[in-house]
């Protein structure tokens, strides 16, 4: 096991929903953002099948502040092979898929994301090392580079990410149960996903969330397997500069 890098990244956005999945037909937020969503971000900024993110911490910068809003969704999942209108009208004249919910959501957030950078032994060799990606992955923030556009919770939550201010970005003062809270999902082998949660009831302590010692059961996980990611998307995850990966990092 190889996890002694560690990366932090400021994220912050004017809503975000990390929906509840027991709740998830009118959205409820749980009062911080999940280690799943972290991950999902971090994916976002920089993916690459060598190494996985292992979450230790989330530090909440802002008060937690939550907002009800009224959205158009969809009444159910749309499985359809062929096109179709989606403001279609069914015998009643009333929307057949569109539905307006009531969401609670979250305002006004900010986080600051701690993970490392987690590989196996025997896949690190002098150019395949956690400090490559660890030099990458800054590289990145300063130049607000993303592969694909990170979002808080869901799409429409736009996140904004930059590099830790250490002498002004300091968590909140304060303390907030969760209980049970949404980790991530795992993958197995076959590409079977098993959704896991903290197996205990779960708090934001001093203004931080930690996960650390949860979140290790993921780097078991598969991710996402091979079978699932299109030929065009493996072409894609791999189109970072090639001057990013020859780039000389200090203490390579």
């Amino acid at each position: 096991m190889q996890e002694n890098k560690v990366v932090k990244v400021k994220v912050c956005g004017e809503f975000a929903c990390f929906t509840q999945p027991q709740l998830k037909v009118e959205r409820m937020t749980y009062p911080c953002m999940t280690p799943s969503a972290a991950r999902g971000i971090l994916d976002s900024i920089l993916w690459k099948p060598e190494f996985k993110w292992w979450i230790h911490r989330i530090y909440v910068l802002k008060p937690i502040q939550f907002f009800s809003i009224k959205r158009n969704e969809l009444k159910n999942v749309i499985k359809q092979k062929e096109p179709f209108d989606i403001d279609e009208l069914d015998d009643r004249k009333k929307p057949k898929y569109r539905t307006q919910r009531n969401s609670i959501i979250l305002k006004d957030v900010a986080y600051i994301i701690e993970a490392g950078i987690f590989m196996n032994e025997n896949d690190i060799t002098k150019d395949n090392h956690p400090t490559k990606y660890m030099c990458m992955f800054n590289r990145r923030i300063q130049k607000g580079q993303s592969w694909k556009t990170p979002f808080l919770g869901t799409r429409e939550f736009y996140c904004n990410f930059q590099p830790v201010k250490y002498d002004t970005d300091k968590p909140e003062p304060i303390d907030f149960p969760i209980g049970s809270m949404f980790l991530d999902n795992y993958y197995d082998k076959s590409g079977k996903i098993t959704p896991l949660y903290f197996k205990e009831d779960v708090s934001i302590k001093n203004g931080v969330l930690e996960c650390k010692n949860e979140y290790e059961e993921l780097m078991t996980s598969f991710h996402i397997p091979s079978k699932f990611i299109d030929i065009k998307l493996k072409e894609k995850l791999n189109e970072l500069p090639d001057k990013e990966e020859v780039e000389e990092c200090s203490g390579n």
